[in-house]
């Protein structure tokens, strides 16, 4: 499938309550002299969401040590601060002497009784003085911001991770009064967003996961043998798993059906941000039997003050899968309530009579007035309710390290190839620029690069056709740079006709991770770390952007030395080979993605009656639903021959997950599903698609480790169906044409999914045109020309 955002918008927060009318001021409006200790003087939440590595408040200011990702909020009901003189947003700050950080404005059109779908303006303060000082910022500062309808502030992006930052006396700047104020520093540039999805703060810090292989069952109609222990409805480890599958940690069905405005998860939370109060979120437990075993449901609820909502319970009466009872009750009735903090609930069955704890089948959550955060949702062993908590991974897997091979020292000091003065070209007079959708800021030789998606990269080309840099291989690749390192740097490979209309362009690249070359605002990487042909060389790639921190870039070039100071260099680990083309003279592969199990039948016939081979790229977690065939189907392909290859455990943007134990965690459970699916009967291939399309050095990096296999093979495609772009619109015959288009330019190598008939439809079509032109269909492991493939 195309590259998508799973969550276009981690700087929104709780939706609440708005409208509140106000005189025209006469002194500063106090948002937060931090005298409480949980919400700000407008009676409302603030913090950090354990998005910094150290926090404390005290003696009136709040004190941290951010991390990359950090951010700190102020949130308020809506405030017509510019009708009613307040003129910006003023506030006391510490930080590092000529250090910045980003000031986010979240504001509305006007205020309307909600805080749903606001936008997001930023204003960056540079030039502090490591001293204490007050900044205040005009509402003009935040470009096309709307000062009448503000609801909430957010401090991120802070330029020193290794520093103590504190705030203290956050206010509404009134133009009658308020004290003294020193001139903002200068700014870098000024952004627009609107939040369309998530309103709650998500922190991206490392998720605690589960490195278990296998799923639970998704059924429990018998008492567990020995102690007892929690069964875990949903430890929200996976945004995909749920809302992208519509899973839980059970392997059964979850889901809001579109009725929230947001449902998002973060570290081993879940956050629903509700449209109205229609919206609800439930998840099925199938049929569980708790009768003796099981007393009831316990989980983390941090919601609004005061605030209520339904919790249902759902029983099958008779038989598991047979008519549902249900009973519901309200948070008050069950005698919760909430102070905008997060707290242990529970509730034991007998609070919902009638149900039938023998066949336990949903818990379901509606009538929400405001945003509700949940911790993870586990049925507790008897009658005393206690806290689940998720294990910290139990296994761990080392990367592994190549050698590398020795070059001799470049002849030439250097070769700069971009320094930014020029928004269009670069320093060698050819084209930079970016994928649509990220941010860019040309500016006094500098390029800022801001975006909250892994998929989208900058480039920086040397070159319309081939760039012979063989003599190069032993000097470094330098990047001059502030702020985030959260991202990949790939050196790119053409094809061997150095002719981009000629599939695949690119033909290849190596990826490694910023972070472990970065120092002191420099970046050194060697050139023999990038496993590619040197006679081919085409552009330097930023990519598998991670964070949303921005990063300002001022030079890129070649050297052929290391500074006498810097000291040694990361090892090169091993990153696999990223193939878009079989190397097998005359051959074609299709690689055919996920699919609705509703067309699996069919695809399969098709196949069988045209008498080729394919391979499979499977996702893990729907194999282990047995209720769709699935795993029946693939093993059945599987003994005639076929490829089963992996593609994710629940399908997210590799890259863009936080951590490498959440990469991990997908490729472990991945591998796991696939053993369990088919009881060992289906060998684990080193071969992987990343979902979307998304790659860089990290997962790279990680499938290596976890595989324990050097070259595994990353399999991209050079030709594309585009089924995820035409096969639900009115003219689904373009897939075709799609088809047509890249294999007339020499693309052998496909990627389709099944998941709407009018594709399945043309696969007989494309299978006859490859047959035509004599090319010869195979697996994509022959193809590749795999030693361990089986013979044709």
């Amino acid at each position: 499938m195309r590259p998508y955002n799973i969550n276009g918008s981690a700087a929104v927060w709780l939706a609440m309550l708005a409208g509140r009318a106000a005189a025209a001021c006469s002194s500063n409006l106090v948002i937060d002299n931090f005298s409480n200790s949980n919400t700000n003087n407008l009676g409302w939440w603030r913090g950090d969401d354990g998005s910094m590595t150290s926090l404390s408040i005290s003696n009136g200011k709040v004190t941290f040590k951010p991390k990359s990702g950090s951010y700190f909020y102020e949130s308020f009901d809506c405030q017509a601060a510019s009708s009613n003189g307040y003129t910006g947003v003023q506030f006391t700050i510490q930080g590092p002497a000529g250090g910045g950080v980003a000031v986010e404005l979240q504001y509305k059109s006007q205020c309307d009784g909600n805080r749903n779908n606001y936008q997001s303006a930023w204003y960056w303060v540079s030039g502090l003085t490591g001293q204490t000082q007050t900044i205040t910022i005009p509402w003009s500062s935040w470009s096309g911001a709307n000062g009448n309808a503000i609801v909430g502030l957010v401090w991120s992006g802070f330029s020193s991770t290794s520093s103590s930052w504190s705030l203290d006396d956050i206010a509404l700047a009134c133009s009658s009064g308020g004290g003294g104020s020193t001139p903002i520093p200068t700014t870098l540039s000024t952004s627009t967003r609107t939040s369309t999805t998530s309103s709650t703060r998500t922190s991206t810090s490392t998720t605690r996961t589960s490195t278990s292989t296998t799923q639970i069952s998704t059924s429990s109609s018998a008492a567990p043998t020995g102690t007892c222990s929690h069964l875990v409805v949903d430890d929200w480890t996976s945004q995909s798993r749920l809302t992208f599958l519509g899973y839980n940690a059970l392997g059964a069905s979850s889901s809001d059906d579109g009725t929230m405005n947001s449902v998002t998860v973060s570290n081993n939370r879940l956050t629903l941000v509700p449209k109205n109060t229609a919206s609800y979120f439930y998840s099925q437990f199938n049929c569980v039997s708790a009768t003796n075993v099981y007393g009831g449901l316990v989980f983390r609820v941090r919601a609004n003050a005061g605030s209520s909502f339904s919790i249902t319970l759902k029983s099958f009466s008779n038989t598991c899968g047979g008519s549902l009872r249900q009973v519901t009750r309200t948070t008050t009735q069950l005698g919760w309530t909430f102070d905008g903090t997060e707290k242990v609930y529970s509730f034991p069955w007998s609070a919902f009579p009638n149900i039938d704890t023998a066949r336990l089948n949903e818990i379901y959550i509606s009538g929400l007035s405001s945003s509700i955060r949940l911790g993870p949702i586990a049925f507790y062993c008897g009658n005393t309710p206690t806290e689940y908590t998720v294990p910290s991974p139990s296994t761990t897997y080392t990367d592994i390290t190549v050698t590398t091979t020795s070059y001799p020292t470049p002849t030439a000091s250097s070769l700069v190839i971009d320094e930014f003065t020029n928004a269009n070209t670069n320093s060698l007079g050819q084209w930079h620029g970016a994928d649509d959708g990220m941010a860019l800021t040309f500016g006094n030789r500098q390029l800022r690069i801001q975006t909250n998606s892994s998929d989208l990269s900058f480039y920086t080309t040397f070159t319309t056709t081939c760039l012979d840099l063989t003599s190069w291989r032993g000097g470094y690749l330098h990047i001059a740079y502030s702020g985030n390192t959260k991202f990949s740097v790939a050196l790119q490979q053409h094809n061997s006709a150095c002719d981009s209309s000629i599939a695949p362009f690119p033909e290849t690249w190596d990826s490694v991770e910023a972070e472990r070359y970065a120092k002191n605002g420099h970046i050194y990487i060697p050139l023999n770390h990038f496993d590619i042909n040197f006679q081919r060389v085409i552009a330097v790639a930023l990519k598998g952007f991670y964070t949303a921190d921005p990063v300002t870039l001022t030079k890129i070039e070649f050297v052929r030395n290391l500074p006498s100071n810097w000291g040694s260099v990361a090892p090169k680990l091993a990153s696999g080979r990223y193939v878009f083309a079989c190397t097998r003279p005359n051959s074609f592969a299709f690689a055919i993605d996920d699919g609705d199990p509703v067309f699996t039948k069919r695809v399969m016939d098709i196949i069988n009656d045209a008498g080729i081979t394919v391979t499979f790229f499977t996702v893990g977690l729907p194999l282990l639903d047995y209720s769709n065939g699935l795993a029946a189907q693939y093993a059945a392909m599987a003994a005639k021959g076929h490829q089963i290859a992996l593609h994710s455990f629940t399908h997210p943007p590799m890259e863009g997950l936080p951590s490498t134990a959440a990469i991990d965690w997908e490729y472990v459970n991945m591998i796991g599903a696939v053993r369990q699916a088919f009881n060992n009967t289906v060998p684990i291939t080193p071969y992987f698609r990343p979902p979307f399309g998304t790659e860089g050095a990290r997962m790279r990096q990680r499938l290596a480790a976890v595989l324990q296999e050097p070259e595994p093979y990353l399999v991209g495609w050079s030709v594309d169906v585009e089924d995820w772009l035409w096969a639900w619109s009115s003219t689904p015959e373009k897939q075709l044409e799609a088809f047509q288009r890249d294999f007339a330019k020499g693309g052998n190598l496909l990627v389709m999914h099944y998941l709407h008939e009018s594709t399945v439809n043309i696969l007989p079509q494309m299978i006859n045109i490859v047959k035509a032109s004599g090319k010869q269909i195979m697996r994509v492991d022959q193809c590749l020309q795999d030693p361990a493939a089986p013979p044709l």
